[in-house]
């Protein structure tokens, strides 16, 4: 397999508003990026940092090359992220700028047990839906090993979780309804008076998972969602025939697509358990397979789409499909875009997007969702 693809995306070169493809060379593979706030990032010095209004993230979390990171909406309701002297306590006393944090500064906040039992909080206005909050935690001396649980409401982490001799975030999710009451941590437990533990970057956000780092001074604060369109155009994508492939991760379910209009698309549906591949050319929305994933989200699917003549193949992470859908196949110059933000967006890491504008056969899907890194495939093919 020695085919070039038309368009190939490997997140590095970026600027406000755009993400750059390697291919096609003069611009027409580019993704427009938007994001109305600033947002955080891991950057390549592995250090948590800001980055500017519609500029992508090329996220280094995973270690090695980064990945394009795409959120969702969120909101940080704890009011001082960093400055934890400002949250109420009991049992303990705090001395912010004691540390280096996880973002390179000296910002990170000490705790140290005045008794059994010490507990910082927030009290927080609930509505009745699913929240995560989560927090960087560092031991010092004796803390290290010693239990602690994040605490929302009348919910804690079970089982306990253990203090960490490096810095390590934390996350716990609990369904609340609506209501105030406490959401915080209760730090070695149970502790030892002088037990001493370092935190940064508290967070309190409605979702069922946690996203990136929202700086909060004095007041809660938002990131608006990324979004990511417009890669290709009708000279680039072959609307007949051609493979899309892409190596990402969800964080929630949504969709990568070729895309031309509301009816007249092809796109995969990354679930929890399974990936399904949808096409619709005017006729409704049909699903045409679903490959089972066990994995989850959290783990990095590669995955291919292939379409020509009314035969449609979907490989995942080396195994495939083949349906025949009832749809006929798509008009010339009928799909003209790659993209994440349409309709169920993407939210997640993408590591790579290939698109071929000519169908593969079963043995370069095969090989093009079974290689075990980026270099490892480029070197295969050419």
């Amino acid at each position: 397999m020695a085919i070039i693809p038309k368009l190939a995306l490997i997140p590095s070169g970026y600027k406000a508003g755009k993400l750059y493809s390697v291919l096609p060379t003069n611009g027409d593979g580019d993704f427009t990026t938007t994001r109305n706030t600033v947002a955080t990032r891991v950057n390549e010095n592995g250090l948590i940092e800001e980055v500017a209004s519609n500029v992508p993230r090329l996220d280094y979390s995973d270690g090695g090359c980064p990945s394009l990171l795409l959120e969702p909406f969120a909101r940080n309701y704890i009011i001082n992220s960093q400055a934890l002297s400002l949250t109420p306590t009991k049992n303990g006393t705090f001395v912010d700028n004691f540390a280096i944090s996880p973002d390179g500064t000296l910002n990170a906040t000490k705790l140290t047990a005045t008794d059994t039992d010490p507990f910082f909080y927030q009290s927080v206005s609930f509505a009745t839906a699913s929240y995560t909050a989560s927090i960087y935690v560092k031991g010092i001396g004796s803390s290290i090993g010693k239990d602690f649980r994040i605490v929302i409401g009348s919910n804690s982490t079970t089982p306990k979780l253990t203090i960490p001799s490096e810095w390590t975030r934390f996350e716990y999710t609990a369904t609340m309804s609506s209501g105030s009451t406490n959401v915080g941590l209760e730090i070695a437990d149970p502790a030892v008076i002088g037990d001493e533990v370092l935190v940064w970057g508290f967070q309190l956000e409605q979702n069922s998972y946690a996203t990136s780092y929202i700086k909060t001074v004095g007041t809660t604060q938002s990131r608006s969602a990324d979004t990511a369109n417009g890669a290709g155009n009708a000279s680039v994508i072959n609307s007949s025939q051609g493979v899309l492939y892409f190596e990402a991760s969800a964080t929630q379910s949504g969709t990568v697509q070729l895309y031309g209009n509301a009816s007249a698309r092809i796109w995969v549906e990354l679930n929890d358990l399974d990936t399904k591949l949808y096409i619709n050319n005017g006729a409704g929305a049909v699903v045409l397979a679903s490959s089972t994933v066990a994995s989850g989200f959290d783990s990095y699917r590669k995955i291919a789409i292939s379409y020509k003549e009314n035969i449609f193949k979907i490989f995942v992470n080396g195994t495939g499909l083949t349906v025949t859908p009832t749809q006929d196949t798509f008009v010339d110059s009928t799909l003209n875009e790659v993209t994440f933000s349409f309709g169920s967006h993407f939210y997640g890491n993408t590591k790579q997007i290939q698109y071929f504008d000519s169908a593969l056969n079963d043995s370069d899907l095969e090989k093009l969702t079974s290689y075990t890194s980026f270099t490892a495939m480029a070197n295969a093919l050419n």
